[in-house]
């Protein structure tokens, strides 16, 4: 195994154990089955890509059709609308129904499958779509590592801005940009791009717990009849 491979082994392993950890974490911790099961999702597509990349499985294997269904599932919907409405559960204490955390995600499916069944006659269009759904995404986590900072959460704040600086720039130039010295499965690419995707998911979850536990802090006099305190 070569250093790159073994660098892209790392990163796709940290993206799992990431995504795993914490997308369990977001389901038995808050109930959050947006983020939860989204989260999975993504372990579930790095776990998939690490075996199509230690097999040297070749682009007819079912693994690179399933890999390519993943990333599309969560480029177009997952980590765009479902992580909106996620993380909209601690800034503005949405509580989504069971029929929109189901429509979210057969939407994400529906979307996944159409940008990879039609994927040569979508072409240009669909590309620029996952670029246009990151930048909506990236306003929204704009605003939110702002109200992480209005809150005292600092440090959290300054990192999920610059998790989501560098989610930005891997959705730009995914599909438009070429590393020069990469080889054919884009090895260096997916190297930073695994360890982004990580990165998000690790910043997004920690920030979403200090979030959580501000928004009690601030219920709690409430709820024991106590005056309330000013966020």
């Amino acid at each position: 195994m070569s250093i790159k491979e073994l660098l892209f082994a790392v990163a796709d392993i940290w993206m799992i154990a990431v995504g795993f950890t914490y997308g369990i974490k977001f389901i038995r911790n808050y109930r959050n089955y947006l983020l939860g099961i989204e989260w999975i999702i993504v372990a579930t597509s790095g776990t998939n890509f690490l075996l199509y990349g230690l097999l040297k499985a070749g682009h007819d294997s079912p693994m690179y059709t399933a890999a390519a269904f993943l990333d599309a599932f969560s480029r177009s919907v997952g980590i765009t609308l479902i992580l909106v409405l996620g993380l909209m559960q601690v800034t503005h204490r949405y509580k989504p129904s069971v029929a929109v955390d189901i429509g979210a995600f057969a939407l994400a499916g529906v979307a996944g499958l159409l940008l990879v069944a039609f994927h040569d006659e979508i072409g240009l269009p669909g590309k620029l779509y996952l670029v246009a759904a990151n930048v909506v995404t990236t306003v929204f986590l704009v605003y939110f590592s702002k109200r992480l900072w209005d809150i005292g959460e600092r440090g959290h704040a300054v990192s999920a801005a610059v998790a989501t600086a560098c989610g930005f720039v891997i959705a730009a130039t995914y599909d438009f940009v070429r590393i020069p010295g990469d080889d054919a499965e884009h090895t260096i690419f997916y190297i930073f791009a695994l360890s982004t995707w990580g990165l998000q998911m690790f910043a997004y979850y920690r920030a979403y717990r200090a979030f959580d536990a501000h928004n009690k802090r601030v219920d709690a006099p409430v709820m024991t009849g106590g005056a309330p305190v000013v966020a």
